[in-house]
């Protein structure tokens, strides 16, 4: 795989949308958020709202459920009467966005089958999985995937309390509950937070909970201050080898391929793109 990113030119990557990236910033480090506006337009905005407002600013992540999720919001969310603010331009209800129509849609399809749906792939450079070309598309849960907490009712997220996918790829979520996006940067930090003890893996104490010391917009942080990271492309031939190189995997230790991956198998590369300028000029 290393060989095939070696070969990459700089078509065969992308940089991230200031408006649609966000940066969950911790004690420990900064996580790097994508947002995917393309399958949940409404969730997207009111996130985007609420990192300009400075919604989750000093409240915490208040869930880790081993091989499962980590999830942060606000801890009183349930007392109205001790409930924060939303701030301006924030919608209260939002309507379910499970999937979307596949229409107008790209997908570079996996040559495997998927247990999950119909076909699996990548569409705007997440990973997703779809019933037919024409019809509903979204987003799957795999390692790192971001999700909108909610009630019973299908309606009943607005944004505020989002999670991670820390564990085992939990597919049996999709179509149940809103994706929004997927982590790029900073996993590390989410998946070794110690676990809850409680009742699905939420900290029972306040002191056990990880302070947030903000959520920001990146497109409200100065350019100095912002992430400079590149992501490797789904829809170009490079993508595609590198798919077969995992399918087929060829090296020593390998001896017997596979022939087969998972979608949330698929390495979705990242790079710092100030480290890789600087390292093509010392070429």
């Amino acid at each position: 795989m290393q060989q095939i990113l070696d070969a990459s030119q700089p078509s065969d990557w992308r940089t991230l949308d200031p408006k649609n990236t966000i940066y969950l910033e911790l004690a420990r480090g900064r996580v790097v958020i994508e947002l995917a506006p393309q399958f949940a337009p409404a969730h997207v905005a009111n996130i985007r709202a609420l990192a300009h407002n400075g919604y989750w600013n000093g409240l915490s992540i208040n869930r880790s459920q081993d091989n499962y999720v980590v999830q942060w919001g606000d801890a009183n969310g349930e007392d109205p009467a001790k409930r924060k603010p939303f701030g301006k331009g924030v919608k209260a209800k939002l309507p379910a966005e499970f999937s979307r129509k596949s229409a107008g849609l790209a997908m570079t399809v996996l040559p495997d089958p998927d247990g999950w749906a119909a076909q699996a792939g990548f569409a705007a450079g997440f990973p997703a999985a779809r019933d037919s070309e024409q019809g509903n598309s979204w987003l799957a849960h795999c390692y790192g995937t971001v999700g909108a907490g909610r009630d019973l009712a299908a309606d009943s997220s607005n944004g505020t309390e989002l999670y991670v996918v820390i564990g085992q790829s939990p597919r049996h979520l999709d179509l149940n509950i809103t994706t929004v996006g997927r982590v790029i940067k900073g996993m590390e930090l989410l998946s070794t937070l110690p676990r809850g003890t409680g009742n699905l893996g939420f900290y029972e104490t306040a002191a056990e909970r990880t302070p947030i010391q903000a959520i920001r917009l990146a497109a409200d942080v100065p350019k100095a201050e912002r992430a400079n990271l590149e992501v490797l492309r789904t829809d170009t031939p490079l993508f595609a080898a590198l798919v077969e190189s995992r399918r087929n995997r060829q090296d020593d230790f390998y001896k017997r391929p596979a022939g087969h991956i998972n979608i949330c198998n698929v390495p979705l590369p990242v790079r710092d793109q100030v480290a890789e300028s600087k390292a093509a000029k010392k070429k």
